[in-house]
């Protein structure tokens, strides 16, 4: 969700020279069968970008990789936390798999269980309104809200959701009141404030973005640190009203057990850097509603390890729990 990674973000692969020389000397046994990626539900985000991972690193490895998919992240992530730490069970997952254990009780531990490999891409978010409220900006909307305590709405696809927690810090940060609706999935919660149901929300930008472009939604401003390539010429909150704020979606992928050897790490995020690397590839995730993003171990897990302390104030601030 919120994390600053934008020294290496937008298509800018890091990849150490060192760490590539690791990677060939070390991993040159591995693998020698096929490796399993774990990820939510057939169709969504995650699939979609294990997917890509996976045909465009199979090659490169010389084996097969075979998409195992789960209802959800969480039950993703448990089917992945009790796999060898060998590197041939690995899992793709957003925020919601690590910020999940902060809200309820789950079956694994992001961190303990979790080798991270590599930030694949990041999902910026949209603030949009319904076309019938009178605000063209964040600092309007803020103002609006400020002089109407409880009576504006805001959408979510469910408590807990990555947008739930965008839009409550929107609130703990502006210092407004508004009413949380949560919805049983996004297009719900997106379709509801077409309606007029609620009057805002914050959402994914490839979800927005063509409801903004026929009028049916108002956009404001996105919620990343800098502008996004996804929605040119719509500013940032910070610069809108309400600085320092940030929440962004992330997808990386990890080796099920931190145990996992540090070559096999190396040659897997060896081969998703060459990979990513790729100017078609940047152009594919794009055109997908997300950008692409290239990082170390070390970096991805600073960002998750960062985004965990964000959100965990977070929730802790507005005592949130989902039982």
């Amino acid at each position: 969700m919120s994390v600053r990674i934008s020294r290496f973000v937008a298509g800018t692969v890091v990849v150490s020279a060192v760490v590539l020389g690791a990677g060939a000397a070390c991993g040159q046994e591995y693998p020698n069968r096929a490796i399993r990626i774990i990820t939510a539900a057939a169709g969504g985000g995650s699939d979609f970008i294990a997917r890509v991972i996976a045909q465009g690193i199979s090659g490169p490895l010389g084996q097969q990789i075979i998409i195992d998919n789960r209802g959800t992240g969480v039950l993703a992530g448990e089917a992945a936390s009790r796999a060898p730490a060998d590197g041939y069970t690995l899992t793709v997952q957003g925020g919601a798999f690590w910020i999940a254990p902060l809200l309820r009780k789950t079956p694994y531990d992001p961190v303990r269980d979790f080798a991270p490999i590599s930030l694949i891409v990041r999902e910026v978010n949209i603030l949009a309104v319904n076309p019938s409220l009178p605000v063209q900006s964040v600092q309007e909307l803020i103002a609006y809200a400020k002089a109407n305590p409880g009576k504006l709405n805001y959408s979510s696809p469910g408590i807990g959701s990555t947008t739930h927690l965008a839009s409550e810090l929107l609130k703990s940060m502006a210092g407004i009141n508004i009413v949380h609706v949560p919805y049983q999935g996004n297009q719900p919660a997106i379709t509801a404030m077409m309606a007029g149901e609620v009057q805002m929300a914050i959402f994914d930008a490839g979800l927005i973005a063509p409801h903004a472009k026929t009028g049916k939604l108002r956009a404001l401003a996105v919620t990343s640190a800098e502008p996004s390539a996804l929605t040119p010429g719509l500013p940032t909150m910070a610069a809108s009203g309400l600085p320092g704020y940030e929440s962004i979606g992330m997808t990386g992928i990890f080796a099920a057990g931190d145990k996992t050897p540090k070559a096999i790490i190396v040659r897997l995020n060896q081969e998703i850097l060459r990979f990513l690397g790729k100017p078609e590839i940047k152009e594919q995730f794009l055109k997908s509603g997300v950008e692409m993003v290239g990082s170390s171990p070390e970096q991805f897990a600073e960002a998750v390890r960062l985004d965990i302390i964000k959100m965990g104030k977070l929730i802790k601030d507005i005592d949130l729990r989902v039982e």
